[in-house]
């Protein structure tokens, strides 16, 4: 029988990556021996050395490379976010295995709620410049604002996953900063079926899931806190001169997800190299058949950025284009019923801050888990002292659902009331979702507006309401432009067929 050899790093998520890409190769080989040779690497040895000195330079995987040009094993496996741009764009081949969640996650010990309601500061472990650039910024908008004298401390965390989990657990820090799909291949249940021969991945997810059990969780918006490029991405590697090696490779490769890992550590290239990167890149695939790229932070120059890639090609010519978002707040004016509301179900969608306003309400939503549209939303939340675990960034709830699913949250629909306004209530119910409205909206007389529509012969709409109020006065032949999500759905089933942005940041950026 043919044997292959897969080696990597000891920790229990590399050995996981391990089987993941064992099981890959039994499925395009069914008669091929998989051997496992892990070996510790030079960054698991030396846990004295900050992280943010050598993040990004092969500190992790060098000595596994080397495996491979001594012939020691066949193919390497590795997190691609841990592999230099320069290593992988070198001689050597590469299989993209699978790739999870790309998010980070945020984790709190549940006595952080009372350290904000002191002012104290809240200490937060992480070894990662990009995640200090972005997320402790985030976080202090983002935290229930009981009290806003609280403060953000960073503090150097090393370790695997589980150790970082422990040190939490022991009180060394108020919250620790995590990539989602590290602890959800940790708390896979497919892997169940390794008990036999491997145990030990098994006995972790208990321990994952004990370490988990009373924490409180924010899942960090991707837009705020971009991921490294090629977060969540499991990586295969082939010397150049091992034929039947890259011949294997080949065959269990993911040519889309390697090509969006290209573009990411391509783009990764134009802002910086090194260890102390302070920006993220990532891909987002924000309806059935469309992805954008999206880059920033602080380049290496120390100049900060935002940038969308892949959005619609469109030239409007000499189109007369009207944009909502000039107008916001001129649309409607909003009315709340006094009546009671309650919510049975454990987990709340908020689709829209205005629709959180009685204090009834906030005390209901401050014992629930809390998710919202956007950070706008998110923010507006946090000041009424409400936890908001994480958001759909903007992209619709449907964006969202994807990562509900995943083993760290393993959130049911049945377990989602959705908050809006009463007229959107019979959309969502039509949709399968339990929805509560607590306000009516009405329109506003606004003749400038009117004016500017009777004009214009493209719009971006962000809210299909706003297209069905003024849909009488619109020449025929518009052009219609709108984010994805609900917005794109609804314009749809009205008959319009709009250029969908992925959302509403990314029109801005090409509309200037």
């Amino acid at each position: 029988m043919e044997k292959v050899r897969i080696t990597g790093r000891t920790s229990r998520l590399s050995l996981l990556q391990m089987e993941k890409t064992k099981r890959k190769i039994e499925v395009a080989f069914p008669d091929m021996q998989v051997e496992l040779l892990p070996r510790e690497s030079r960054g698991d040895q030396l846990q004295n050395i900050p992280l943010q000195t050598v993040e990004g330079s092969d500190f992790f995987t060098q000595d596994i490379f080397d495996a491979l040009q001594n012939g020691e094993a066949d193919i390497a496996v590795h997190s691609l976010k841990d592999m230099s741009g320069n290593h992988f764009f070198g001689g050597n081949k590469f299989a993209l295995v699978e790739r999870d969640d790309t998010r980070d996650v945020a984790i709190f010990n549940a006595s952080v709620e009372e350290k904000i309601k002191r002012g104290q500061t809240i200490i937060i472990g992480t070894c990662s410049p990009r995640r200090e650039e972005m997320a402790i910024g985030f976080l202090r908008r983002a935290l229930p604002q009981w009290n806003n004298n609280f403060s953000i401390e960073t503090k150097i965390i090393r370790g695997n996953v589980d150790s970082r989990l422990r040190k939490l657990d022991a009180g060394e820090y108020d919250g620790i900063i995590l990539a989602t799909a590290g602890i959800n291949r940790l708390l896979d249940s497919e892997y169940q079926s390794l008990k036999a021969c491997q145990p030990e991945l098994v006995e972790g997810v208990s321990i994952i899931r004990n370490l988990l059990a009373d924490k409180k969780l924010m899942v960090l918006p991707l837009i705020e806190c971009v991921p490294a490029p090629c977060q969540g991405a499991i990586v295969a590697e082939a010397h150049y001169s091992n034929a039947r090696a890259i011949a294997i490779l080949q065959a269990i490769n993911d040519e889309n997800l390697m090509q969006d890992c290209k573009n990411e550590k391509q783009c990764a290239l134009n802002y910086g190299t090194g260890c102390l990167q302070k920006f993220g890149v990532t891909t987002i695939q924000y309806a059935a058949d469309k992805k954008t790229g999206y880059a920033a932070g602080m380049s290496s120059s120390g100049k900060r950025f935002s940038h969308w890639f892949g959005l619609p090609e469109l030239d409007l010519g000499h189109k007369i284009l009207f944009s909502t978002t000039d107008y916001m707040g001129a649309f409607f004016s909003y009315q709340y019923e006094e009546e009671p509301i309650g919510i049975k179900q454990p987990i709340v969608y908020v689709a829209n801050y205005k629709a959180v306003k009685a204090a009834s309400l906030v005390n209901q939503l401050q014992t629930k888990e809390v998710w919202a549209a956007g950070t706008k939303t998110w923010y507006e939340l946090a000041k009424q002292n409400i936890w908001v675990t994480g958001c759909a960034d903007a992209f619709g709830l449907e964006f969202l659902e994807k990562a509900w699913q995943m083993p760290l949250l393993n959130i049911n629909k049945d377990a989602v009331c959705i908050v809006t306004g009463k007229q959107a209530v019979s959309n969502w119910q039509n949709k399968g979702w339990e929805a509560i409205g607590t306000y009516v909206f009405s329109a506003k007389e606004d003749r400038d507006i009117e004016e500017a529509i009777k004009q214009a012969t493209a719009f971006f709409w962000t809210s299909f309401h706003q297209y069905n109020q003024y849909k009488k006065l619109i020449q025929q032949n518009a052009l219609h432009l709108c984010p994805s999500g609900e917005t794109a759905i609804l314009l749809r089933e009205a008959g319009i067929h709009p250029i969908v942005f992925p959302n509403i940041k990314s029109f801005l950026q090409w509309k200037k």
